[in-house]
């Protein structure tokens, strides 16, 4: 990759708060993209208060998500301001991500439909909530809430104890990660590449579109079983032994994900016997059979130490990891190894999960502060200027 990032010359505006929109805008400013991050001046995005913990006054989860883009302060109720935006986004925008709840922008005429009849090749994506149809369409949605109505806290943590949601907000994440595929498949249709039309495109999708896709493998297996799927704690309902296992000072993951992978388990652990035993021949047998072989396995590893269980495994060849604390994933000599992270300010931040020929793409600049960039950005004078 040459020293220019991909989506240099790209303009975006980001009309969002939390998490989902935020996090498409980080992900298309970290390629090279002028994303304009528009804040209610009353306040700012939600996430800015989200903590303790804070870092120069705002919060870390602020910083992690919205570093690298410039900030301008909009009130929608003040006409004033409301026409500033639609300029800016006229004149100036490829694209714009949205968040927020269903029909305020309507009224602004800063939806997709509104600005896309004056400017047909602006693509416009929305992520809403339970999606643009059906009998939800309308009502407000956040990670947490999906994350149960999508079926995702059905399936996580263990049996005959309380639902738990997964740690991470991987339906906000998941939901921008989608916005930001759509942007760039519109963008490429826009520059004529293929059968492109040379015009943008409207980007739809929901957070409730995300979980539903996240929640693909065990929706199959009900249709294909009627099956209702429950939740198997570190484990798979699909693949045994996949699972974490507790040792005398630790948990250790392990993934013997096929019959060959399981007989190599088992002579590290010296239990032939296991591997020989017809009730787990495959996987399918070890499916069915999981309680007997998994106990027997749970027994067997908890009078062996963390350390020398991995070691037996790796020389096996078996796939295996420890469990490791935010701590200890912050200071592993691979995450070090990555140069995933940057300091920004003073504050070490992850960056993109890939890279292009070989180079992490990293838009620099530290999170905006509220309005920041207001003056500059939504100024008449500036603006004819560019």
């Amino acid at each position: 990759m040459s020293g220019t990032l991909p989506l240099s010359g790209i303009v975006v505006v980001e009309i969002g708060h939390s998490v989902a929109a935020p996090y498409a805008g980080l992900i298309l400013a970290d390629l090279g993209a002028r994303v304009i991050k528009v804040e209610n001046p009353a306040g700012g995005d939600y996430a800015r208060g989200w903590g303790p913990p804070f870092w120069e006054g705002t919060a870390s989860a602020f910083h992690s998500l919205n570093r690298g883009k410039e900030s301008i302060a909009v009130d929608l109720s003040k006409t004033e301001d409301v026409a500033n935006l639609r300029r800016l986004i006229l004149e100036e925008a490829d694209a714009v991500i949205q968040n927020l709840r269903p029909g305020l922008l309507t009224k602004h005429g800063l939806d997709a439909a509104s600005l896309r009849e004056v400017k047909p090749d602006l693509v416009y994506s929305d992520i809403g909530a339970f999606g643009a149809d059906g009998p939800m369409a309308s009502k407000p949605g956040y990670d947490p809430l999906v994350q149960a109505f999508s079926g995702i806290m059905s399936v996580t943590g263990e049996g005959g104890r309380p639902p738990v949601r997964v740690g991470v907000s991987l339906v906000d994440m998941g939901s921008g990660m989608w916005s930001v595929i759509g942007i760039l498949a519109a963008l490429l249709a826009r520059a004529g590449n293929g059968s492109g039309t040379g015009s943008g495109a409207h980007v739809a999708t929901s957070l409730y579109e995300t979980g539903l896709a996240w929640m693909t493998v065990h929706l199959a297996g009900y249709a294909a079983s009627g099956e209702v799927r429950r939740p198997h704690g570190s484990g798979l309902a699909e693949i045994v032994p996949y699972q974490a296992f507790e040792t005398r000072d630790g948990w250790l993951m392990v993934a013997a994900g096929n019959d060959g992978l399981f007989r190599k388990l088992c002579l590290a652990l010296g239990r032939g016997d296991l591997a020989d035993d017809p009730e787990f021949a495959t996987n399918a047998l070890r499916v069915v059979n999981r309680g007997r072989l998994v106990s027997d396995l749970e027994r067997h590893m908890a009078g062996m130490t963390l350390e020398g269980l991995a070691a037996a495994l790796d020389a096996a060849g078996v796939p295996c990891a420890p469990i490791q604390t935010v701590d200890q994933v912050m200071e592993h000599p691979q995450t070090q190894g990555l140069g995933m992270f940057r300091d920004d300010a003073g504050l070490p931040l992850a960056g993109l999960p890939m890279t292009l020929d070989g180079v992490r793409p990293r838009r620099t600049g530290k999170a905006p502060e509220l309005g920041q960039h207001t003056g500059a950005t939504l100024s008449r004078e500036t603006a004819n200027a560019r």
